[in-house]
């Protein structure tokens, strides 16, 4: 799912030699010599700071032989480097620091962050600099690494939510599966060694494929004085790394799949269906009105959940975009009241057949979900250490500038531009379409004999 960001309220002009990129009140840009881009965001309202480093890595950059090895990077980015050549010094400096810490890994970004009291700005960017450049793979620390990612990987095993996702992901992406699969194989986290994590930082970790963020009650000049001192000799790539490293294009689905997986587990059914939905390149405004449909869908007036939810034909049905520079996933959960399966998908494939129609909603409801989105974005201020990390995704997956319009796009869209959206990519479009449920359960639902492929 996408966070909704800040709005436009005044243009920052960019401090760079190389371009200029536009940015709400407060934030302010850089880039320095060697390629990295900083942003300041400064927000007093506690004397906290937060440093992010993001690097465009993740999934997408994965092939089946590294899959989910950018999530065990992220782990033993944590880990010892020149500074601190092990675990216990590295956590030792956090807590005299006072730092909260912690990373994530997803498609197209790779993060990790610090919280600490204001005055240890420059002790946090030295911090920051030894883990980024100057990490130390040791064997013993990823014997001990390797299973804590695994472990992960099998307890999100455990939700058949998650078993369905990622069933439906293997047929939604084909032999480029990994390249939409942050959390990995269990074969390859498992056998990790550190000339891969080397791989791995070789290929992506250069400050002109980074961006840092520092967020809170800190003043603009003092942190890019501060950062270009320290990181200022971090040594770029000297070549274009993703045209070195191309990510291969994902090829379009040429016919809808349906299948039903029996699980113990499955309490519950799940059901799933996924288009393949734009990307930032080739369609940015379709990815704005996306999130403005999903927003619609989610009111309680909206006949999506009427259908649903208020007829108790389901408890939960939800529908999502994620944004992505490459293409990005259209996705159905819903859960499907268990004595009326059959009747619940009949519902589902009724509505998305209703959803490019002139009249599937009202005016009144497109205005009513802009709304929503912006008070959600207003709640997000309220939390200054996030401001960064979520400016990191859409500079990951989109720019900067997307970043900086994209509440005032969103004020835009227009019933005809979500019309144009869902006849572009999902009606009549091939899916991919799972249901999860436990077998004493489908012994008497037969959920084979009527769930699968139908026109709409």
């Amino acid at each position: 799912m996408k966070c909704f960001l800040p709005v436009l309220l005044c243009v920052t002009v960019a401090l760079t030699a190389s371009a200029q990129v536009r940015l709400p009140r407060n934030y302010f840009f850089q880039k320095l010599d060697n390629g990295l881009e900083i942003v300041v965001i400064e927000n007093p309202k506690v004397p906290l700071a937060t440093i992010e480093i993001a690097v465009k890595n993740g999934a997408y950059t994965e092939g089946p032989e590294y899959s989910g090895l950018s999530h065990l990077f992220e782990h033993m980015f944590f880990k010892a480097n020149k500074d601190y050549p092990n675990q216990e010094k590295f956590l030792k400096r956090t807590q005299e620091l006072g730092a909260i810490w912690n990373g994530t890994t997803g498609e197209e970004r790779v993060n990790y962050f610090f919280t600490f009291h204001k005055d240890s700005l420059q002790a946090g960017l030295n911090f920051m600099n030894s883990a980024i450049r100057f990490p130390i793979y040791r064997t013993e620390d990823m014997q001990k690494e390797r299973p804590v990612v695994d472990g992960e990987f099998q307890r999100s095993e455990s939700d058949p939510g998650f078993q369905l996702q990622y069933e439906c992901g293997k047929r939604l992406w084909g032999d480029l599966f990994t390249r939409k699969n942050p959390i990995g194989d269990h074969n390859i986290i498992n056998t990790a060694t550190p000339e891969k994590m080397m791989v791995i930082k070789n290929k992506y970790y250069y400050p002109d494929n980074s961006l840092l963020t520092v967020s809170g009650d800190v003043n603009h000049e003092e942190v890019f004085s501060r950062a270009k001192q320290t990181l200022g000799g971090w040594v770029s790539s000297g070549f274009n790394i993703f045209e070195k490293y191309p990510i291969p294009e994902f090829p379009p689905l040429t016919a809808s799949q349906y299948f039903v997986k029996e699980s113990s587990i499955a309490q519950t059914p799940y059901l799933n269906i996924y288009w393949h939905g734009p990307d930032y390149r080739k369609d940015s405004a379709a990815t704005v009105a996306a999130d403005v449909f999903s927003a619609v869908l989610q009111l309680n007036s909206s006949k999506w959940q009427q259908a649903l939810i208020d007829k108790g034909l389901a408890t939960y049905a939800y529908e999502y975009y994620q944004t992505s520079k490459y293409t990005g996933p259209i996705a159905i959960t819903v859960l499907p009241n268990p004595q009326k399966l059959k009747e619940c998908y009949a519902e589902i494939m009724n509505q998305v057949k209703m959803w490019a129609n002139n009249d599937y909603f009202t005016d009144e409801q497109l205005n009513v979900a802009k709304q929503v989105l912006r008070r959600n974005f207003v709640r997000q201020q309220e939390k200054p250490s996030t401001l960064g990390i979520n400016l990191s995704f859409w500079w990951c997956s989109t720019s900067i500038d997307y970043f900086t319009d994209y509440q005032s796009n969103l004020q835009k869209v227009t019933k005809d531009d979500i019309q144009k959206f869902v006849k572009t990519y999902i009606k009549d479009k091939p899916h991919v379409a799972g249901m999860i449920i436990n077998p004493a359960m489908n012994k008497e639902a037969k959920a084979e004999t009527f769930f699968k492929a139908t026109s709409f």
